[in-house]
């Protein structure tokens, strides 16, 4: 029995000791004899309660149950295991066997893993998962006082000279550094987390007043621009940082954390070596927007896409041409997700090229009804998305779509805006090349608000450009804009390019372009964009104005 654990006893029904290992007695080291005594009185007083419920569950249950508790020694209170059990005596009373072992390290070495998931190997400072959760207890503590608090992006300046210049060892021994004077400037109540190669993060609660914020900041920087004596080198570096502050600027860790990285970045693109405040002029793009990023998987899988069409018309004869697909996002919730929040997130993502390929072969089907109510020729106009265009798989998807609707490539345009085909003009004159192959059409999309290079007319196959509604809006007022409009409208005839312009709003407008030779005209004064159904009743009338509804030719903000 000796050897049976770390240390035994046997106890009788009330839970007193009427064997005690010598193992157990060495350990335990009282002054009186432990026979007799109650084993509740040599573990931790927390732990009491739950070791004589669970010696009740054994003796009610007849069945063996483990238990953990401290156990009192002279100097500290040990973690073991116990395994309690009854068994029969020779004269059919029944006691208690205890068998436990000692947890110390086991529990050390489960400390250790979870001090090594919650915190950086380099700097043991808080990690990203860490800091994610003291900040949303701080939030939980905010709310309930209404104290407001920030979190400070803290970026080095010019820490990549360091590993570049001296190695990696140099620069490890200087985010130790860093990190040592950067926890020092702050206090008890602050946590400082490093959550990248050169960055960390400051949560600081109570501070939320500008004049609090530009004190612990300064701080901050001037500590790091002191010089860093590291193996005989003498470095300068410095920091820029970023704050957000709750509840103003976002009430949960993503966003708060996600704006102060973007006024970080912000400082750092403007002089370095100095904080700022998030504002909406510091926001990155619509990626890091990442509940709207999770929304939209869903929406993929619940069917929530949709496409909208607004028609092309003869400016002449306002006759519908063709139509332009637009995607439109109806979130149940949110209601209609505007296209510039979401196609910025699937265009990082990569569910663009799923979207774009959906929205290519759909329009394409699309067209096909709106001809057999139309009764005559039509084309759709689909634009294509940057990561689309370079997808290795993208002529396949054209493919695909041409097969599977039936269409004439000729009926079909893809719309390209001017920075993607000079992205890669090599692979952009390949790509074009098999897409005019297909007898597609290519268009110029927001012709003249990109590079707006003559070059890429002569070399690329375009057949279609579309000027942007910022040269339409002021007009025919603007001399400038009318200006810039006959240049294009001069330079397509001569070319032989069919010019679309975007935006007509008025009359007047469409007038102006009419006189000049522009034939196509797009936007809400002959129509906004439609769902397919509203798109179908317009083609049951060859000239659009006659049944377009009055709100679709109002002029819109």
């Amino acid at each position: 029995m000796e050897e049976a654990g770390d240390v035994v006893f046997r106890l009788n029904k009330l839970g007193q000791l009427l064997y005690a290992s010598q193992r157990a007695t060495a350990r335990i080291a009282c002054a009186t004899p432990l026979v007799g005594s109650a084993l509740a009185k040599l573990v931790a007083d927390a732990d009491q309660a739950p070791l004589a419920a669970a010696l009740a569950a054994v003796l009610e249950a007849r069945a063996p149950k483990l238990q953990e508790v401290r156990l009192k020694t002279a100097d500290i209170e040990i973690w073991h295991e116990l395994r309690i059990s009854t068994y029969s005596t020779a004269d059919g009373d029944t006691e208690l066997l205890v068998v436990g072992r000692d947890m110390t390290v086991q529990h050390a070495t489960e400390e250790r893993l979870r001090h090594m998931a919650t915190h950086d190997a380099l700097t043991e400072l808080p990690n990203r998962l860490l800091l994610s959760d003291r900040i949303r207890m701080v939030i939980a503590n905010a709310r309930r006082s209404g104290q407001g608090f920030s979190v400070a992006n803290i970026g080095l300046d010019g820490f990549k000279k360091v590993n570049d210049g001296l190695g990696h060892p140099i620069g490890d021994a200087m985010l130790r550094m860093a990190a040592q004077r950067l926890r020092k400037t702050l206090r008890d109540s602050d946590t400082l987390a490093r959550v990248g190669g050169d960055e960390f993060v400051a949560l600081l609660p109570g501070t939320a007043s500008e004049a609090q914020i530009k004190l612990v900041t300064g701080r901050l920087i001037a500590v790091l621009q002191a010089p860093f004596e590291i193996d005989n080198h003498t470095i300068y570096i410095g920091a820029s940082v970023g704050v957000s502050v709750y509840p103003q600027h976002a009430e949960d860790e993503i966003r708060l954390l996600a704006m102060a990285d973007a006024a970080m970045s912000r400082a750092k693109e403007t002089g370095k070596g100095r904080a700022l405040v998030y504002s909406p002029a510091h926001a990155g793009p619509p990626q890091h927007d990442i509940s709207l990023e999770a929304a939209m998987f869903q929406a993929v899988r619940e069917g929530e896409f949709l496409l909208y069409y607004q028609p092309i018309v003869d400016a002449r004869t306002r006759e519908i041409q063709g139509f332009e697909t637009l995607m439109r996002w109806k979130h149940p919730t949110l209601g209609m997700v505007p296209p510039a929040r979401f196609i910025p997130i699937a265009e990082t993502n990569g569910l663009i090229n799923l979207l774009g390929a959906w929205a290519l072969k759909a329009a394409c089907v699309q067209l096909k009804q709106f001809e057999e109510v139309a009764k005559r020729n039509l084309y759709i106009s689909v634009n294509i998305s940057p990561r689309q265009f370079r997808n290795d798989k993208f002529l396949d998807v054209l493919d695909d779509a041409i097969a599977f609707s039936g269409l004439l490539g000729e009926q079909l345009v893809l719309e390209i805006t001017e920075g993607t085909l000079m992205i890669d003009p090599v692979h952009a004159e390949s790509i074009l090349s098999k897409m005019a192959e297909r007898k597609a059409r290519i268009a110029i999309d927001d012709f003249g608000t990109g590079y707006s290079s003559l070059a890429y007319l002569k070399r690329f196959p375009i057949s279609v450009l579309k000027i942007d509604r910022t040269f339409i809006r002021d007009l025919p007022g603007s001399t400038k804009d009318g200006a810039i409009c006959n240049a294009v409208l001069d330079l397509a005839k001569h070319l032989d390019l069919s010019v679309v312009a975007e935006g007509v709003e008025t009359e007047e407008q469409l007038q102006y372009l009419e006189q000049r030779g522009c034939q196509y005209i797009q936007g809400y004064l002959t129509g906004k964009p439609m769902a397919a159904n509203v798109a179908l009743a317009a083609l049951k009338e060859s000239i659009h104005a006659k049944v377009a509804a009055p709100e679709l030719r109002q002029v819109h903000p």
